[in-house]
């Protein structure tokens, strides 16, 4: 007979796989539940209503039908491809101007803010106690033709070359594609700067150390250490960033003119003005599509799925 000091025989393979009785298996999916309701009522039903959509004929006066109608789909490329081309540029030029000055502050409060950390965090979230729209009608009054802003950028000759490369109209910002790209940078730099706190503070300040007992340069270590383990942060800071501010329309509609419209304005002008569902319809599957295929792109491009 075993005595008491022995340890029990181990389980059998068979009767340790053996899943648990009775109604506590069916927990996590009960846990679920909520969460997928959620997911199809607020996101496959709508999603499949404008697929539908995208494909009828009629008007709204006569009602609209599904005839599988896919030329609509070419027609939309056809006619805004202009507006497409453009909000790709200006959500890139906004993520990497986010991404440049996202990254030192996160740098900095990950490793060098010490007490100020928490204060820092908060300013950084500030921007979220106040409406979008707010934040954005606000960059009108910064950007304004007898402000200090473009003051200081005409002495400084700063709007010659910006307008040279077309970003910029004479001695003003308004109503131009800087204007633009600056709401939408001020507007989403929390996204970046997040992430990319989060990605640094994981790092183990060990690493930078044994760097330098290796000889290894302050650039060499940011070079060699901080920044690839930091790709994380940078890629999902990037993706947060990018995708909200190719389909946002507001910083179009209130810093820029006709000439500065992205797709997202086209879309709202399709839907509420126009009354052309299926054309806006359209219009939203295919920046979807397109961004689907970027971000897929670039996250194979990136080599990293550990995302923060």
């Amino acid at each position: 007979m075993p005595t008491l000091t022995e340890a029990p025989p181990p389980l059998a393979p068979a009767e340790a796989a053996k899943p648990p009785r009775g109604r506590g298996r069916f927990t996590p999916y009960w846990l679920l539940l909520p969460g997928i309701l959620w997911l199809i009522v607020f996101f496959a039903l709508p999603m499949v209503y404008q697929a539908s959509t995208s494909v009828q004929t009629g008007s709204l006066e006569q009602g609209y039908r599904v005839t599988w109608h896919f030329a609509t789909y070419w027609h939309a490329l056809a006619e805004y491809w202009p507006q497409f081309v453009r909000s790709v540029l200006y959500a890139a030029a906004a993520t990497v101007l986010c991404l440049l000055l996202g990254y030192p502050l996160a740098y900095l409060i990950a490793f060098r803010a010490g007490r100020w950390r928490n204060l820092i965090m908060i300013l950084v979230i500030a921007p979220f106690f106040t409406s979008f729209l707010i934040r954005t009608l606000a960059w009108k009054t910064i950007l304004a033709d007898n402000g200090p802003v473009v003051h200081a950028l005409n002495t400084l000759h700063v709007l010659d070359v910006t307008g040279w490369l077309g970003w910029t109209a004479g001695d003003r910002v308004l109503a131009t594609p800087l204007a633009v790209v600056c709401g939408l940078t001020y507007n989403f730099l929390p996204f970046m700067i997040l992430p990319l706190y989060t990605s640094l503070e994981r790092i183990d300040v060990r690493l930078h150390e044994a760097a330098g007992d290796l000889y290894a340069r302050p650039w060499t270590t940011f070079r060699k250490v901080t920044f690839p383990l930091s790709m994380p942060g940078v890629v999902s800071g990037t993706l947060l960033t990018f995708i909200p501010a190719a389909g946002d329309y507001v910083n179009a509609e209130l810093l820029g003119s006709t000439d500065t419209r992205m797709i997202g304005n086209v879309i709202q002008t399709q839907f509420l003005r126009v009354l052309d569902y299926p054309t806006a319809a359209a219009l939203s599957f295919i920046l979807m599509a397109a961004i689907l295929a970027m971000v897929t792109f670039y996250i194979r491009r990136a080599g990293t799925e550990d995302l923060v």
